[in-house]
């Protein structure tokens, strides 16, 4: 059963009148850095189940009548082709996506600001590309000895040789392709630029996680520490907000370790600062819109199970440090949290154990476990995947749904023209095959019409699945976990 841990509609009304309400602070104007995913939230649609993955965008579009948009992109990620690791593109196609999912949803005006800037062949490429397309694009440099040396950062020679981004939105949404493409110094340097001008714009950040009005300890904000270990952020209590204030609040490490600096640039900006602590600085109302913290919790455990196992899966590969195998490991140990809790591993294992071949195991919402395993014709994730679909459909498992009138031709195709060693289908395919088979055939139909009830299952693989196999199970939101091994049939 898919049981609701968060109120969407509550968060989506309030989180708006919150980014209104610090817009009129300032001179209505305001720079929004987002932090973490803008667009296609699963972490956060996996630890709280209720908050769809496209809520912060859902409430953007109730303000887009007055907001503009600028990516950032680091000039030195897309010099060296950098990759998004959870998307597998690169930051470059990663901001062209981003400029398509603004567009579609009527944000339409933006710009493209490329920091670090220093003549980067593919970033000066990138730019005519972008300038060609009819963007608006802009330059920022490395700044010697930011942020710590301000007098230096706040004159002609730090942030007054960056391009000033001439925008004409009160709300100014900051975003980029990944980390480290410099989304807060292109913020400061807006607001230094604004200043000169004789406005007083305003900075804020809408960040997620952690969430700032809960427990430091509690599963949510422990949950995203499992998902940055490799980044090594820490959740702390904000200690500038507990002495302004006599109040508890969670932030994180980077943002506490700065913000001595940004005070600094703050008042020498303004003349004072509109934020006595890090927490001020933030925007999200996530944390008064979790309904049910049982449920919260238990999402919660097995997210950070997956973290676990994806981090040695990772480590293996050489993605991972040992550091953040054994921080994920801990943060499961803190919340007595074991592999156990995780059925499908057990029955995917077992299995494997009783095969010797490549097994999966699909947890349903009903708490069914199904399996399926490598065979002459399907690979395990296809199995699974089939023998899923006819469970939820209420078919025999005896009975074949996948026609040979299809079959064969595309076996016949793998082998004797595409080169392929042996016929195994993957999940996609057999996906496609079954289709093709529904326009002739109501069984074939009635599996398909299963597919959604797939929906944040739970889902684990006695090998790494080849990319094809995984991004189905992606599209399809199972929850997948892998053991750090390769197929061997």
């Amino acid at each position: 059963m898919n049981e609701i841990a968060f109120d969407n509609d509550k968060y989506i009304e309030i989180q708006a009148k919150e980014i209104q309400k610090r817009i009129s602070q300032f001179d209505n104007k305001l720079y929004l850095e987002v932090g973490g995913k803008l667009f296609d939230d699963y972490h956060a649609s996996r630890i709280l189940p209720g908050f769809k993955a496209n809520a912060k965008i859902t409430m953007l579009q109730q303000l887009k009548e007055q907001t503009e948009f600028i990516i950032v992109a680091n000039a030195n990620d897309i010099q060296s082709n950098k990759i998004r690791n959870d998307t597998s593109i690169t930051y470059e196609n990663e901001v062209l996506r981003l400029i398509d999912a603004f567009n579609a949803i009527g944000l339409s005006k933006g710009s493209i600001l490329i920091t670090q800037y220093d003549n980067q062949s593919n970033a000066k490429s990138f730019m005519i590309k972008l300038k060609n397309m009819g963007h608006k694009v802009y330059k920022a440099y490395y700044i010697e000895g930011y942020p710590l040396h301000t007098d230096f950062v706040l004159s002609d020679e730090g942030f007054g040789k960056n391009d000033y981004i001439k925008t004409s939105k009160p709300l100014v949404i900051v975003t980029a392709p990944g980390p480290g493409s410099g989304k807060m110094a292109a913020c400061l340097s807006q607001l230094y630029h604004e200043y000169k001008r004789g406005i007083k714009a305003g900075y804020a950040k809408y960040e997620t996680f952690p969430i700032w009005n809960i427990p430091l300890q509690h599963p949510v904000n422990l949950a995203y520490e499992a998902a940055t270990a490799d980044l090594n952020d820490i959740n702390m209590l904000d200690p500038y907000h507990l002495n302004a204030y006599n109040k508890v609040a969670v932030n994180y490490n980077r943002d506490i370790e700065v913000f001595p600096v940004l005070k600094v640039m703050f008042e020498r900006i303004y003349g004072t600062s509109p934020y006595q602590s890090p927490t001020d600085m933030g925007v999200n109302m996530a944390g008064f819109c979790i309904i049910n913290e049982e449920v919260a919790a238990n999402a919660c455990k097995q997210e950070i199970i997956r973290r676990y196992l994806d981090s040695i899966v990772k480590n293996k590969l050489g993605k991972f440090p040992d550091s953040a195998v054994d921080k994920t490991y801990a943060i499961m140990n803190q919340i007595h949290a074991s592999l156990d809790d995780r059925p499908c591993v057990k029955a995917c294992l077992e299995k494997h154990e009783k095969e010797n071949v490549t097994t999966m195991a699909i947890q349903l919402h009903d708490g069914t476990i199904i399996t399926g395993k490598s065979s002459k014709l399907l690979r395990a994730p296809a199995a699974a995947l089939i023998n899923a679909l006819k469970y939820l459909a209420g078919i025999s498992d005896d009975l074949l749904i996948l026609s040979p009138t299809v079959l064969d031709p595309i076996i016949n195709l793998k082998l004797d023209r595409l080169g392929h060693h042996n016929p195994r289908l993957h999940a996609n395919e057999v996906l496609l095959i079954l289709a093709v088979s529904a326009t002739t055939n109501p069984i074939a139909e009635l599996v398909l019409r299963q597919l959604d009830k797939l929906a944040n299952t739970q889902a684990h693989s006695s090998a790494i699945l080849s990319y094809a196999d995984q991004n189905i199970y992606n599209r399809l939101k199972i929850q997948l976990t892998t053991e750090p091994g390769l197929a061997k049939n």
